[in-house]
């Protein structure tokens, strides 16, 4: 989800909750400690330079069972965000301690802002000898006719 994605969200939404991926709930006494942007330059394994940049939402939970994040102040701590760092339209990166510090990708399911888990890639498979995946051919239809008919599909 992009910044300019949740800013109509929370002018609708009554409460800010969030899912993780195992479908338990933040407890929703959390704070957001931190709006921010990460800006990430780094060299592939293929050797390209690269720079990625997301905006940065840090989930924290305390003691103070009675707190709760109105929709209202996440929007306002996102728009003072945007004018002192100068944050920019980018994908909206979650970080929430579990076991570790946890990163996800952030979705909404009508209700929620769902954390989506995130995977590694790599951005330069074919410097490392990695194979492209191979695309599945559909051999015949069962509803065609018949594979070895004299007239048939196969050969």
């Amino acid at each position: 989800m992009k910044l300019s994605e949740i800013k109509p969200i929370l002018n609708t939404v009554e409460t800010v909750t969030f899912v993780l991926p195992n479908g338990t709930f933040v407890p929703e006494h959390f704070h957001v400690t931190e709006v921010g942007l990460i800006i990430r330059n780094f060299i592939d394994c293929g050797g390209t330079v690269r720079k990625e940049s997301v905006v940065n939402f840090q989930l924290w939970n305390a003691n103070d069972f009675e707190h709760r994040l109105k929709p209202a102040k996440l929007a306002s701590i996102i728009a003072l965000s945007e004018k002192v760092l100068g944050i920019e339209d980018y994908e909206i990166e979650v970080e929430y301690q579990s076991e570790t510090i946890g990163k996800y990708d952030l979705g909404f399911n009508g209700t929620a802002f769902t954390l989506l888990n995130k995977q590694t890639a790599c951005l330069a498979e074919d410097a490392c000898g990695i194979s492209p995946a191979k695309q599945k051919v559909k051999i015949a239809d069962s509803s065609d006719e018949p594979c070895c008919s004299p007239d048939g599909n196969c050969c």
